[in-house]
């Protein structure tokens, strides 16, 4: 277990020296720091924290409001990490996932947060009502104007509100990204892949080539992925480099792998075999398995796991 801390301050005039402290007395192998105003969504650096915690690794903060700008905010972005199988922890808060008095009160949070939003919704309706009684119209007076700067403002939000979901689940398909497209993996075979391990976009739904392309345009734009990822696939050897590396991925992320079962994921993903064909067989699998293991892609393999049938 890994714990990625993360510290935040308002302006430039306040240190997070005090809050990088404590969290390295914690324990925190990385510390990420924003300087911004807790009511601004556009953090960059609460979002690189979030794309580099994995499965396991727990996501530590001094207080809860270096995280948050509002409950039903904190409780979004814990929700998030514990669907990734990260925990969260507040030093100086009796918050921690990691454990059941921490989930506890984490439930209460939520219950207290649901609360919150049923109390603003009838006072958001009952507000209308007395608007409408009044012959007012309801809405941003801005956006009905169509002014720029409230249209901006509102695109902006809605960016960095995608930017944040996106971030999150990074960690879900770029590390498939990274292996699969510099040995030359076409962006129809990483998404027929991440279809195939039951990994949905950012949002829900299934990975398509576009939407694979626009999610790592992002991340570049925001800093959280190489640049390189972009660049076109090279075309020599890139046939077999690209059956390479999807069987060594398949392994690796298929519950019970079987050289068979591989087979049949690579025949769906429209991979081609190392002589260009388009039908795989146990023994093709089990060569590049073994060449994989002698690449150290799968240091773990042993012999006797590729005769599996």
């Amino acid at each position: 277990m890994t714990l990625i801390g993360y510290a935040r301050v308002s302006t430039d005039e306040q240190t997070t020296d005090p809050q990088l402290d404590e969290l390295r007395r914690a324990g925190c192998a990385r510390v990420f720091q924003d300087i911004m105003s807790g009511s601004s969504r556009a953090r960059p650096e609460l979002r690189k924290a979030q794309a580099a915690a994995r499965p396991g690794d727990t996501l530590v903060v001094v207080r809860l409001d270096r995280l948050a700008r509002s409950l039903s905010h904190l409780l979004e972005v814990v929700e998030d990490l514990d669907k990734r199988g990260i925990g969260f922890r507040s030093l100086n808060d009796p918050v921690d996932t990691t454990t059941p008095q921490g989930r506890f009160t984490l439930q209460i949070l939520g219950a207290v947060a649901e609360l919150e939003r049923a109390l603003i919704r009838e006072r958001t309706k009952a507000g209308l009502r007395a608007a409408r009684a009044q012959g007012r119209v309801g809405g941003n007076p801005g956006l009905r104007r169509r002014d720029p700067d409230a249209v901006a403002k509102v695109a902006r939000a809605r960016e960095d509100r995608r930017s944040d979901i996106v971030a999150a689940a990074a960690a879900e398909f770029l590390p498939q990204v990274r292996r699969l497209r510099p040995a030359g993996a076409s962006w129809d075979q990483i998404a027929a892949l991440l279809r195939q391990q039951n990994r949905q976009r950012p949002g829900g739904g299934d990975w398509t080539r576009d939407a694979l392309i626009r999610a790592v345009r992002r991340l570049v734009r925001d800093g959280l992925a190489e640049a390189a990822l972009l660049r076109p696939a090279g075309r020599k050897g890139a046939e077999d480099e690209t059956a390479l590396a999807m069987v060594a991925a398949l392994w690796t992320a298929m519950e019970k792998p079987t050289l068979l079962g591989v087979a049949a994921r690579l025949e769906q993903a429209r991979v081609r075999t190392p002589r260009g064909g388009t039908r795989w067989h146990a023994s093709s699998v089990r060569n590049l398995l073994e060449k994989a293991r002698l690449m150290g892609l799968l240091p773990e393999l042993t012999a006797a796991v590729t005769t599996r049938a």
